[in-house]
């Protein structure tokens, strides 16, 4: 049996020294690959420098995640596309990116508008590298799903090519996906028992497009939900999900594998 996670965080384990072991315990529970997600410049040369240095077991993707978008936000992503054309090791997908309002000020509306306005920027710059590069897309989305399906409508990039990780949405708005042809990924959170909307939204997508991920250090499934995640961790949710949908968890990988390999060119 093999996984993929395919969104993880694996920088603060590369700097407390634990990469390799952590890696080790993912293999050993049957997740042979990870996906390490680029959300800032500061993590970007360090994702592609572990993914060169374990290159059978680390990919990597850059991108400019929402709540890394400031004032300056055009110089970062002004970036972005050396990775593409200079890297050796190049990234497998641009992002993570998108519309975050969850985290805005709650309490400064002026200064959270001009953010969600710096966000909005910054991610119809991304779509159109993405556009222009042919990349899968990986989109962080919280509380804007409908804002971030209307720009990546507007932006030409090719639906097939997006997934919007973490999906915690539910069955209305997966079906907005199927419609275009996106996808959604998939948590720890499927395994919580207060997230039934999120079970029906996978089923509502089927198998032929589910992929699962950890997203590292956060999001831990069950049953170690309260500690640090870690890739290892998926296998967790490899097996609720195979419960969930009536077959085993051999097949779950398989297919899960399988898409995470067409969707990320593997």
């Amino acid at each position: 049996m093999t996984l993929i996670d395919t969104h993880t965080h694996i920088e603060s384990f590369a700097g407390r020294g634990e990469l390799a072991a952590v890696l080790d315990r993912a293999a050993q529970a049957g997740v042979g690959e990870v996906i390490a997600i680029g959300t800032e410049p500061e993590d970007w040369k360090l994702n592609r420098d572990m993914a060169a240095a374990e290159e059978a077991r680390v990919r990597y993707t850059v991108g400019l995640h929402p709540c890394a978008v400031d004032a300056a936000w055009e110089k970062a992503v002004g970036g972005i596309e050396d990775f593409w054309h200079g890297a050796a090791s190049k990234p497998v997908a641009l992002g993570e990116c998108g519309l975050d309002r969850f985290h805005l000020p709650k309490d400064e509306p002026a200064r959270a508008a001009e953010i969600i306005g710096w966000q909005r920027e910054a991610f119809r710059a991304q779509l159109e590298i993405a556009r222009r590069l042919g990349s899968p897309l990986v989109v962080h989305s919280r509380g804007a799903f409908q804002e971030c399906v209307e720009l990546i409508d507007a932006s030409g990039v090719a639906w097939e090519r997006v997934v919007f990780h973490c999906f915690t949405e539910g069955v209305a708005e997966m079906e907005a996906l199927n419609r275009r042809g996106g996808c959604g990924s998939f948590t720890g959170v499927l395994t919580y028992k207060s997230a039934e909307n999120v079970r029906a939204a996978a089923r509502a997508q089927g198998l032929g497009r589910l992929m699962l991920e950890t997203d590292a250090p956060y999001l831990t499934p069950m049953p170690h939900r309260g500690k640090s995640n870690e890739p290892a961790y998926l296998r967790h949710t490899a097996e609720y999900a195979a419960t969930m949908f009536g077959i085993s968890v051999e097949e779950i990988a398989a297919r899960t594998t399988a898409n995470a390999r067409r969707f990320f060119a593997l």
